[in-house]
């Protein structure tokens, strides 16, 4: 079992800039690959970001890409998500993810791919 409590949400105009952090508890952090998904009201929880377990891969969505940077920390149990030059339209609730232990598939970008969730954080960006 893991959990997950992200924070750093918040207000910010556009083209400012927010970080995001998950905070995990549990079992073996390093053993997880973790991503990053966001929701809109009336939408799909569409992915966002994702890092595999040996951190040394990461995925993004396209409309993020050179925007968004998703890291993390193993020592310290943490997932970040850097995000620059916000638009209006990347506001929603962002939530981290984590797979089941040693995930390999390629289907990270699906939230079905993820065991875990958080209860997400709000993030509006006004124009």
């Amino acid at each position: 079992q893991v959990q997950l409590v992200e924070s750093g949400g918040g207000l910010v105009q556009a083209g400012g800039s927010l970080r995001l952090s998950c905070a995990a508890a549990g079992r073996t952090f390093t053993a997880y690959t973790m991503g990053w998904f966001r929701e809109c009201p009336g939408k799909e929880r569409e992915f966002v970001a994702a890092i595999n377990w040996g951190a040394d891969t990461t995925y993004y969505l396209d409309s993020v890409k050179g925007r968004f940077t998703i890291s993390r920390i193993n020592a310290k149990n943490l997932l970040h998500l850097q995000m620059n030059s916000l638009k209006p339209e990347d506001t929603a609730v962002y939530y981290c993810a984590a797979t089941s232990p040693y995930y390999s598939g390629t289907d990270y970008y699906t939230a079905a791919a993820y065991n875990y969730w958080g209860q997400g954080t709000q993030v509006t960006v006004s124009s």
